[in-house]
């Protein structure tokens, strides 16, 4: 809650401001009664003009101070409610801002759903709590203590009895609250869950669909909204107990002043307008009561889901910049690989890599080969500091990744992951997506290394030039409407060859120092494969590219092959040296050469 504190403090004012209006519509609700007391009284105790003028003035005074009270409440509810949508979004910007710094390692381990019910209905739950649950929260007791005082003043044996089933009814309050935090926290786990079974289906609904699996998966989504249902049915059964019980304490306090003010109005220790003033306070105390109930499990939930944020609050981006991290004024692209191990953090028993020593001169084209999971990919992701290594180092133009500011870093190398990834947006804004200013007015903007050239292309010719690299510029022109066509989540509605040929565009748009090429034309054709080889060619001058490929023909003019085995580089050299000497390399060679002539055949 020490966030929810910091993030009120910054509208402290406005906060105040409708407190302050809170109080002003309480006291103006608590004169009502009175007013009515004094226009009862005048009216028992005789008919001439000034007992006529008294409740008239009285009438009037009543309607004066409802209409007035009637303004300050909106002022007051105006007020606390806005605190509360400016703390959501607030809160839902850190959020947002907090998600996108912290590491792969995170998401690994966390279903989006859940990350998207947290982002949106426990955001929602702070909201209710800093807006209706605040308001009463400072309502209910005002209302208490000023119409206890009011009550007493009337009289106090009256108010004693009245007020004595109120203890009890608190007290079963109380006990339903506890059940009530930790039935809503079961809720909003139980929403999370829900929301991450709906996310995966859609997501991944060719699947699915392809494996015939939709009775499956709906009887597995059947299985979760029954326990869904059940913990909501068990904390609308714990939050359904509470207003029966206000209301019940309500209507026995009702009755005893009917009962026993009666007969101290008979006995003349009371006069009836006081008896009628007291069932108005006594009246003004029960929404409070009921709202107490309601009041809590919004209370509760906010809690509860505040929780929920803090646990995502609370993790540490692994991967921050460092105290005096500095951009180098020029980046040429030497990479080098000082004895670095990786293991991945839920698995530290089983290293991935083991004791890499690799230097990459600056321009050169370096090739990965080898078995499916063998390192590969993992070593790649160590470049933009995807993750850190284990132990020893990587250095770029012998600077340590560390000393490096994240977002020079970043920008210094551009990567074609091996899982293509496209923005639910145009293919031009999914192409731009690394050169913002491109579509936003702003003309090419400044990389390290990049050439002067590409940063005066005109933006629709930029786009147009980076999808001719990438071979997609043809299918993207009979494309109904061509760059501005919307692309579906992840790219749904393009091919697999499509999506990694718009990821290779928007990687070579970026035009950064260092490229990555992560398996980037497994779902491509040979054909399009040499096209894209051949404009790659004048692509990669001046710039170190590392290529994973599961093809060998792609990498044969590589400057050197690396050829990894159980997390080591176990060969290196170029094609013809590494097919001579017989080794790994040479057998995979034989195995694609084997392949490509049975299917020839």
């Amino acid at each position: 809650m020490r966030r929810i504190m910091a993030l009120l403090v910054r509208h402290r004012w406005w906060l105040w401001f409708g407190i302050l209006a809170l109080l002003a519509t309480a006291a103006l609700t608590m004169l009502i009664p009175a007013l009515m007391r004094t226009a009862v009284d005048g009216i028992a105790t005789g008919r001439g003009d000034a007992e006529r003028t008294l409740v008239r003035h009285s009438v009037l005074a009543i309607a004066g101070v409802a209409l007035v009270g009637a303004l300050v409440r909106t002022l007051s509810r105006a007020l606390i409610f806005n605190v509360g949508r400016e703390v959501e979004y607030e809160l839902r910007n850190e959020l947002f801002d907090h998600l996108l710094r912290l590491p792969t390692a995170f998401y690994q381990l966390s279903p989006t759903g859940d990350l998207m019910s947290r982002a949106v209905n426990d955001i929602a739950a702070v909201r209710m709590m800093l807006g209706p649950g605040l308001l009463n929260l400072v309502n209910t007791p005002v209302y208490y203590l000023w119409a206890l005082g009011f009550m007493l003043a009337i009289d106090p044996v009256l108010t004693a009895a009245s007020l004595a089933p109120y203890p009890l009814g608190l007290l079963a309050i109380k006990a339903a609250s506890r059940r009530l935090m930790e039935g809503q926290l079961r809720v909003q786990v139980g929403l999370a869950d829900l929301s991450t079974a709906v996310q995966e289906n859609v997501a991944g609904i060719h699947v699915v669909k392809a494996y015939a699996m939709e009775e499956a998966q709906v009887r597995r989504f059947a299985e979760r909204n029954d326990d869904f249902q059940r913990v909501s049915l068990e904390l609308a059964r714990t939050r359904g107990l509470i207003a029966p019980v206000a209301r019940v304490v309500s209507a026995f306090g009702i009755l005893v002043v009917l009962w026993l003010g009666g007969a101290r109005v008979i006995a003349g220790v009371l006069t009836l307008g006081d008896l009628v003033a007291f069932m108005g306070y006594l009246h003004l105390l029960a929404w409070p009561t009921m709202a107490l109930g309601w009041m809590l499990s919004i209370v509760q939930r906010g809690r509860a889901a505040m929780g929920r944020l803090d646990e995502i609050f609370a993790v540490e981006p692994g991967i921050a910049d460092s105290l005096g991290a500095v951009a180098p004024a020029a980046v040429r692209g030497e990479i080098e690989f000082r004895g670095v191990s990786f293991a991945y953090p839920d698995a530290p028993e089983r290293p991935i890599l083991t004791g890499i020593d690799l230097r990459i001169p600056a321009g050169a084209t370096v090739a990965l080969v080898g078995r499916a999971g063998s390192g590969k990919s993992t070593l790649l992701s160590l470049v933009p500091r995807l993750f850190d290594p284990t132990a020893g180092e990587v250095r770029i133009d012998g600077c340590p990744l560390r000393g490096w500011p994240l977002d020079a870093l970043r920008r210094t190398v551009a990567v074609v992951p091996q899982d293509p990834f496209l923005f639910s947006n145009s293919l031009a804004r999914n192409i731009a997506f690394a050169r913002p200013g491109l579509l936003d007015g702003e003309g090419g903007d400044a990389r390290p290394g990049a050439s002067a050239g590409n940063g005066a292309l005109a933006s629709g010719a930029a786009i147009r030039a980076a999808a001719g690299w990438a071979a997609v510029a043809d299918d993207i022109e009979h494309f109904p409407r061509g760059y501005e066509t919307m692309v579906g989540e992840r790219g749904i509605t393009l091919s697999g060859g499509q999506k990694q040929r718009v990821t290779l565009a928007r990687a070579l748009l970026a035009d950064a120092p260092i490229l990555i090429l992560d398996d980037a034309l497994s779902s491509v054709d040979t054909h399009t494969e040499k096209a894209i080889l051949g404009a790659l060619e004048e692509r990669r001058q001046g710039r170190t590219c590392l290529v994973v490929a599961h093809r060998l023909s792609t990498v044969a003019n590589a400057d050197l092959i690396l050829v990894f085995d159980e997390g080591r580089i176990v060969e290196r050299g170029d094609h013809a040296s590494l097919v001579a000497r017989g080794g790994l390399y040479a057998a995979l060679f034989r195995r694609e050469r084997l392949e490509a002539e049975i299917e020839e055949a």
